[in-house]
């Protein structure tokens, strides 16, 4: 008996980001930018729960490998992999086979497209009964419009760019004070400025920074100024006005500010830290790690992972170590293509300000 045929669902494209960081154990995440394929209006890699990967029309890559990549997702180039298959999400720190990927047959059928047989795969040959995704496909494409969408990004006025929002601004007093966080931001993969304010920077230079860090040592009429010259310049930047005082942190803060997936788009929708107690709200399962940070008035920082498993959608709560309590503290929750920052709410308590691991004086924005 034949296999009934794949019913028609929409072909589509989503911008997505997979965002940076700097882990506990001190190593770089890179910060990608991609197209994500979206099937009947909803990402395919919200399907693949704790994926941490990118699609092949990535924006950081070359214009002609660019292309080499649609051209083969529309049949028009040869399958890089053996059995007709072709990479539909890949390593987002280096693309390669080895690290894994998810792949599938692309086919035509009349008009239409076909993808189906997706599979986890780390070598040339693949087991689908023992690596395949099952629940996952096949996915009926008509024809013309599954060609008019990628075919419009083989228009070099149509392929994604370097996003403006990749760009940051760090304004302090102290540019020495800003230099490793500029550093930072540069080694994750984003475009990052020094500036002692932004009066002297013109209108077209301001609308290009996605986010805006500014220091905590400037005062209310040096954050308005700030804000004007942005707004007067029509900017859409994100501003980041109580930058946490370690690196890692600020990062995390960047990306999450990069973030601009529609809300039903994401996996972590809200968190919260009180009075020792850390709230997470979920969209969809996943695996998230939760990390606090704690700063205390000898500028030393302490850290601990909270949490790093699966969850289930849903609002979380977990109780922090009373180790965790002794100065200014922080909570980062990361998961697949997500990252949330918020500071504990402690009514009443003044905050310390850190340093470190090394025990060398922290960097904190000024």
């Amino acid at each position: 008996m034949s296999a009934e045929p794949a019913p028609y669902v929409s072909f589509g494209l989503a911008p997505a980001i997979r965002p940076g960081g700097v882990l506990t154990d001190g190593a770089y995440q890179q910060h990608r930018e991609f197209l994500d394929f979206s099937i009947d209006g909803r990402p395919l890699l919200l399907r693949l729960a704790d994926l941490d990967a990118v699609s092949p029309l990535a924006a950081d890559v070359g214009p002609s490998l660019f292309a080499a990549r649609v051209r083969r997702l529309l049949l028009e180039a040869e399958p890089p992999l053996g059995g007709g298959r072709r990479i539909i999400y890949g390593c987002p720190e280096c693309e390669g086979l080895g690290c894994g990927a998810v792949t599938a047959f692309i086919a035509r059928d009349g008009a239409d497209f076909i993808w189906r047989d997706f599979a986890w795969q780390t070598d040339e040959a693949v087991d689908l009964r023992l690596s395949g995704y099952p629940g996952i496909g096949p996915f009926r494409f008509e024809g013309t419009q599954y060609r008019a969408v990628l075919g419009r990004l083989l228009a070099s006025d149509a392929r994604p760019a370097e996003p403006p929002g990749r760009r940051v601004l760090l304004i302090g007093r102290r540019a020495a004070a800003l230099a490793k966080p500029a550093a930072t931001l540069r080694g994750i993969g984003l475009g990052v400025d020094i500036a002692r304010d932004a009066g002297a920077t013109v209108p077209g230079e301001l609308r290009s920074y996605g986010v805006v860090v500014i220091g905590r040592a400037l005062g209310e009429g040096e954050r308005a100024a700030v804000r004007r010259a942005f707004a007067a310049a029509g900017s859409a930047a994100v501003f980041v006005e109580a930058p946490a005082p370690t690196v890692p942190l600020l990062v995390a803060q960047v990306e999450q500010a990069l973030d601009r997936s529609p809300q039903g788009e994401r996996r972590l929708l809200r968190l919260a830290a009180e009075g020792g107690e850390v709230t997470l709200a979920v969209a969809h399962p996943c695996r998230v790690r939760l990390t606090g940070y704690c700063v205390d008035r000898l500028r030393r920082t302490r850290t601990a992972v909270l949490h790093d498993a699966q969850l289930t959608p849903g609002a979380h709560t977990l109780r922090m170590d009373s180790a965790m309590d002794a100065g200014e503290t922080f909570v980062v929750a990361r998961t697949t293509g997500g990252v949330l920052v918020t500071r504990m709410a402690r009514p009443g308590r003044r905050s310390g300000r850190g340093k470190g691991d090394d025990g060398k004086p922290g960097d904190v924005l000024t």
